[in-house]
């Protein structure tokens, strides 16, 4: 097998594996607060356990260690609505809303990497909203708030992401990761007074046994697994095959969870455009080599 075709099938297990977040979500009987928190401590922790990490924390300056640590902040708000549009409404409504981050990037990644704004990716965003409209007139009213805030959790992915393409070039990707997974349980942490019926729970053996395979299962190991992969693609099929995500995520959730009986056929209209707009995305930056700021976790 040739090097780029055994990294494609390497994205394509990790695009799988990052779908099983949704499910996981769900499944984990924690609110989304600690479920986040636990998340984000067993990952830093992990990465505080590896040499090259240690070395790469040393050589940060201080300006860079601000900016990682201001962009786990904003990583540690997506991770929370992510979770919260999960349990307001289920798996599938949280990953289609992460679908539409390509519609807030094109505004958001012009004024944070001070480029022009494209006329084409803020087309492609506006065509977004029909689906929107559409797979909002396919959930039942009581989901309405998960879409709103599942709307918002793609609102800072794209923020982010933008964030991360501009300065995870300047330091080692596993030092930057640690850094903004610390900084976000750091700030969850102190915010978690200061929001209305937030509390730190111990998660059950259930959950517990969840959450393992949420933080090593489907963040360290994908992660790793990208990286490997990455050396050999570019940033045209990286993106292609990430796009898939929220694909996976819907496809698993019917068998799973069953999510299919919640939604109206206008749900997945929705979804169909949406996710035409989002493989179109791709096409824009065809040519340009694949970045470790390409393969952040939802």
């Amino acid at each position: 097998m040739s090097p780029t075709r055994k990294a494609l099938f390497q994205i394509h297990f990790c695009v799988l594996l990052w779908g099983f977040t949704a499910i996981l979500g769900k499944l984990i009987t924690l609110p989304a607060l600690p479920l986040v928190w636990w998340r984000m401590l067993l990952v830093s922790a992990a990465l505080l356990c590896v040499p090259r990490v240690w070395r790469g924390l040393r050589a940060l300056p201080p300006r860079l260690l601000l900016i990682y640590a201001g962009t786990g902040v904003v990583v540690a708000l997506h991770w929370l609505t992510f979770y919260g549009a999960i349990k307001l409404a289920n798996a599938s409504v949280a990953a289609t809303c992460i679908a539409m981050c390509p519609a807030f990037l094109s505004v958001v990644e012009p004024w944070i990497a001070k480029r022009p704004f494209e006329a084409r990716e803020l087309l492609l965003g506006a065509a977004v909203v029909p689906g929107v409209a559409l797979v909002a007139g396919g959930l039942p009213g009581d989901m309405r708030l998960g879409l709103a805030v599942g709307v918002l959790s793609a609102l800072f992915v794209a923020f982010f992401g933008a964030l991360n393409k501009r300065y995870i070039e300047h330091a080692d990707s596993l030092t930057v990761t640690c850094v903004e997974l610390g900084a976000g349980t750091a700030f969850l942490t102190i915010a978690a007074p200061l929001m209305p019926g937030a509390a730190f729970v111990l998660p059950n053996a259930h959950d517990a046994v969840l959450m393992i395979v949420l933080a090593f299962g489907c963040t360290l190991l994908p992660f790793a697994l990208a990286l490997s992969a990455l050396r050999h693609l570019s940033a045209f099929a990286t993106q292609m095959v990430t796009n898939l995500e929220p694909v996976y995520a819907i496809v698993l959730a019917i068998p799973l969870l069953g999510e299919q009986r919640e939604l109206g056929w206008a749900f997945y209209l929705g979804v169909a455009v949406i996710l035409g707009a989002v493989f179109a995305h791709p096409f824009l930056h065809r040519g340009e080599r694949a970045a470790p700021s390409d393969i952040v976790a939802p």
